[in-house]
């Protein structure tokens, strides 16, 4: 007995699967730097400097704990980070001011192109979920304070399985979580290291590139795709497809 031949409704249906984007949050979504003016009182002309080099090392020493097997969730990286700032600037913060300084960073903005081109994409017809090295708690309120919650389906974090990206343990997270085929997914960052991270994995990704001197790192993974914005993003994205 042969099987019934699929009609042309349910032929399209099929294809009309829709596709998933993870993003990434610190960089991508939530803009770092805004933590500048909070630094300025104990930094003073080097908060600039301050919030690049915290932002440094949580990153560096969230690959530390990953490569070691020594997990400590990315909200520790963060503090860590903070006193190892203090120390390479020659700046004194009490245990209040470095708590004061922690609450802000639960309270940083989000980057100008962001609720535009969220809603573009979901008008579209895409999923957006957060793929993300962050504590969901932390990322839930960084969120929740840019009013960009509503966006986001799902909130998948290396936390769960106590690594961190680009380990491909999370992105195989983000296949399993959501339940689509690779082929279905793109990851969108802004860290070189993420979207590498995610080909190596097999996903499509897309490198934001919001520093327009930095370069992609050359390795044998490259993105699919690179924007300066993400209203470009959404540009691009179907001529992709």
């Amino acid at each position: 007995m042969h099987p019934r031949p699929q009609s042309r409704n349910q032929s399209r249906k099929a294809r009309a699967v829709p596709r998933v984007i993870a993003f990434d949050i610190y960089g991508t979504v939530i803009d770092p730097a805004g933590i500048v003016a909070h630094l300025e009182k104990a930094f003073g002309a080097q908060a600039k400097e301050a919030a690049r080099l915290w932002r440094e090392k949580q990153i560096e020493f969230s690959f530390w704990r990953a490569l070691m097997h020594k997990y400590e969730n990315f909200d520790v990286c963060i503090s860590q980070a903070l006193t190892y700032v203090s120390e390479r600037m020659h700046v004194h913060l009490s245990d209040n001011s470095k708590r004061v300084l922690l609450d802000a960073y639960l309270r940083l903005p989000a980057f100008p192109d962001v609720k535009t081109a969220f809603e573009s994409l979901r008008d579209a017809g895409y999923t957006l979920v957060a793929l993300t090295n962050g504590v969901e708690k932390s990322v839930r309120a960084l969120l929740h304070h840019a009013e960009l919650m509503p966006y986001f389906e799902a909130i998948i974090t290396a936390d769960k399985i106590e690594t961190f990206k680009p380990n491909p343990a999370v992105y195989e997270q983000l296949v399993t979580s959501i339940r689509r085929p690779k082929e279905k997914i793109w990851l969108v960052s802004s860290n070189p290291w993420d979207v590498i991270g995610a080909k190596a994995y097999g996903l499509k990704s897309a490198w934001l590139q919001r520093d327009r001197a930095r370069i992609f790192d050359p390795w044998e993974y490259s993105p699919d795709v690179i924007v300066a914005s993400l209203e470009k993003l959404c540009d691009e994205l179907p001529q992709l497809e």
